[in-house]
């Protein structure tokens, strides 16, 4: 489905006062083919990801999510480069999206938070940083010292708010809690999520968030493609993927029919809406918790940004929300 001209509807994200569209632009794919992360994927053109940058923000996206691990940097100079190129042509602000990295844990301090910030601001092209998140919850440092460093950069001026990914339940909370003890709250907690991978409606995230009022940000959204049903009409292509992801995705001829009901689902409703059953899946996930959850999709092609962009043009229906979910619970027995 080609991007609608209407208007996107912005929601909260978490408690602050950041207006977000449902679906951000993952900018994972932007790594330059470098990095212990950005190898998964190929090195794209700088033509390319300026026209997958431009066609994200014109449909409706106004903010981007990348990472310091991901290419050591690359990703957000990459994303700095191609939004300083669009400049000349922004003159209502599209070009300008809120910007949410993540500072790298493993093998670190905190101290490293407050000594690295400098130079995700300098990759970034001297823009400000509003969602900073702990990329995952393994470091050498207490969630206590993390929290206490991240509290310092909003006092400084270098970030706006401070948000984790990967976090459990249990360490959501407490960093929430001593975020509290700062005068801030977390925002969010960014982490896998979608009608193939359901943890967090069974392990306490879901319901913490919703508690306290923290968004989760949804990554994988579509798991690895699978809900796009581009494997199931062709089972051919999936033996051009690695084997751990076939594994780690269900990707055996067993998986692949356990899910099967779930891609006819959305493929139905997709005919009905005149969109892709990837977009269904999108739909899905932005609506079935209400404003709770947003997502961030990547694209490593400018048809992938306009499918994303499309995803947020319709509502499913309460009922068809529900179908789904219960076609998701039945593949996932």
């Amino acid at each position: 489905m080609e991007p609608s001209t209407s208007a996107v509807s912005l929601r909260p994200l978490g408690r602050s006062d950041l207006s977000v569209s449902p679906l951000g632009l993952g900018c994972w794919q932007f790594s330059r083919g470098s990095g212990l992360v950005g190898r998964y994927w190929s090195n794209l053109e700088e033509g390319d990801i300026l026209d997958i940058v431009r066609v994200s923000l014109e449909g409706g996206m106004n903010w981007v999510d990348t990472a310091e691990i991901y290419g050591g940097g690359k990703s957000e100079q990459a994303l700095a480069y191609v939004l300083d190129q669009l400049k000349s042509e922004d003159s209502k602000g599209k070009f300008s999206p809120m910007i949410a990295t993540k500072w790298w844990p493993l093998f670190r301090t905190a101290n490293s938070i407050p000594s690295t910030i400098d130079e995700r601001i300098r990759c970034l092209g001297g823009r400000s940083i509003d969602l900073y998140q702990i990329h995952q919850p393994f470091s050498l440092s207490s969630i206590a010292s993390e929290m206490k460093a991240m509290a310092g950069l909003v006092k400084a001026g270098k970030i706006r708010y401070v948000g984790v990914s990967n976090y459990s339940a249990k360490q959501m909370v407490q960093a929430h809690q001593l975020l509290q003890q700062h005068g801030l709250s977390l925002i969010s907690n960014q982490v896998k999520y979608n009608l193939l991978h359901r943890n967090i409606d069974r392990n306490g995230i879901m319901d913490a968030a919703k508690e306290l009022g923290i968004s989760i940000i949804a990554y994988s959204p579509l798991q690895q493609g699978i809900l796009t049903g581009r494997f199931h009409k062709d089972p051919a292509q999936i033996s051009s993927i690695s084997r751990i992801r076939r594994l780690q995705n269900g990707m055996d001829p067993k998986g692949m029919e356990r899910t099967r009901p779930l891609i006819d689902s959305l493929e139905k409703l997709g005919d009905k809406y005149n969109v892709t059953a990837g977009q269904v899946a999108l739909n899905w996930l932005i609506h079935y918790h209400g404003d709770t959850v947003v997502a961030i999709p990547g694209a490593s092609k400018v048809r992938h940004a306009k499918e994303n962009i499309g995803a947020m043009t319709f509502q499913l229906t309460k009922e068809e929300l529900e179908h789904l979910s219960d076609a998701s619970w039945a593949a996932l027995k």
